[in-house]
């Protein structure tokens, strides 16, 4: 799922150095994550990756330093594993609750993430409904949610 792949790139960047997309791929498929170059690019550019001078002056991967979105999705993730008591799929439709009041706050983090067939999300007080396109979508997130906490 592109999630979980997304995840295992930032941790791919924060351990070794990586200079192209290829070397990239070739350590997810290392980890037994397929994905295409196409796949890898419009991940790199969705995580915001930016590419930085080392000290041996190659280039690698990283993400960009400073304030401002990266900092306001982090935050956003970490109200999402913080506030989220429960998720289960009826269908094509995940179940998320949450502590009172964080439903919105974890509905932002979905709807950030640009989550693959996702369909919308709709918030309640401590319950969200996520409507995913299909059920194998809907059970993918849901324990991609529940592995999160």
């Amino acid at each position: 799922m592109k999630s979980s792949r997304q995840e295992q790139i930032l941790k791919i960047i924060a351990e070794r150095d990586i200079e192209t997309q290829f070397q990239l791929a070739e350590v997810l498929k290392a980890r037994k994550i397929e994905g295409t170059q196409a796949t890898i690019s419009r991940d790199i550019k969705e995580l915001r990756l930016v590419k930085e001078l080392t000290a041996g002056g190659k280039y690698r991967y990283a993400l960009p330093s400073g304030t401002g979105a990266a900092n306001f999705d982090t935050k956003l993730k970490k109200i999402f594993k913080e506030s989220v008591t429960s998720c289960e799929t009826a269908g094509n439709l995940i179940v998320i609750k949450t502590l009172p009041g964080l439903a919105s706050a974890a509905c932002s983090t979905l709807d950030g993430m640009n989550i693959s067939n996702l369909a919308g999300t709709l918030a309640g007080d401590d319950t969200a409904f996520i409507a995913m396109r299909d059920n194998d979508s809907a059970e993918n997130l849901c324990n991609d949610i529940k592995s999160m906490l």
